[in-house]
């Protein structure tokens, strides 16, 4: 009896002791934080401002245009022939829809600018992250604020063995 309690404590500490070695280690930021306190995110701010900005510019010249017309349709509309009417409607129209062209030209282009100017930060935040999470021995590090993996060791990566299991090369 003495010699299974004796097994049975050493195979429960030899356990224990290989848990231990593979335990794994967690660790989180929060990655809005982090852009935040990087220097480089106000200047990037300030760029995709000014950027808009220019666009905006340019909108609200249009919208006076748009402003200015409609009024002078609205004052001389009854001293007006059915076809000057027409001509004048089409012109407005024409700048209602060049100015619907031109707010969705501005947001598309100021999208691809926000992720031209952010990018380079953005990789720099995801190479600091990478190198602290190797020097700190981390197996995962996550994103608190969206619950997003942000690191992960290779050797967790069960892709091949997926692959393998349905026959894929």
């Amino acid at each position: 009896m003495k010699k299974i309690v004796i097994f049975l404590a050493s195979a429960l500490l030899t356990g224990n002791i290989v848990f231990a070695q593979t335990a794994l280690k967690f660790g989180w930021l929060t990655s809005a934080d982090l852009l935040q306190a990087m220097p480089e995110k106000a200047k990037a701010d300030s760029d995709i401002a000014k950027y808009a900005r220019s666009f905006q510019d340019q909108i609200d010249i249009m919208m006076k245009e748009y402003q200015t017309k409609g009024q002078q349709y609205q004052a001389n509309e009854k001293t007006m022939s059915d076809a000057m009417k027409e001509v004048r409607m089409k012109e407005i129209q024409d700048l209602q829809n060049r100015i619907e062209s031109t707010q969705q030209s501005a947001q598309e282009k100021l999208q691809q600018k926000k992720q031209d100017v952010y990018a380079p930060i953005l990789d720099k935040a995801d190479k600091a992250i990478q190198a602290v999470a190797k020097e700190k021995n981390y197996d995962y590090v996550f994103d608190k604020s969206g619950g997003m993996l942000l690191f992960a060791k290779e050797a967790d990566d069960i892709m091949p063995f997926v692959k393998a299991k349905l026959g894929i090369k």
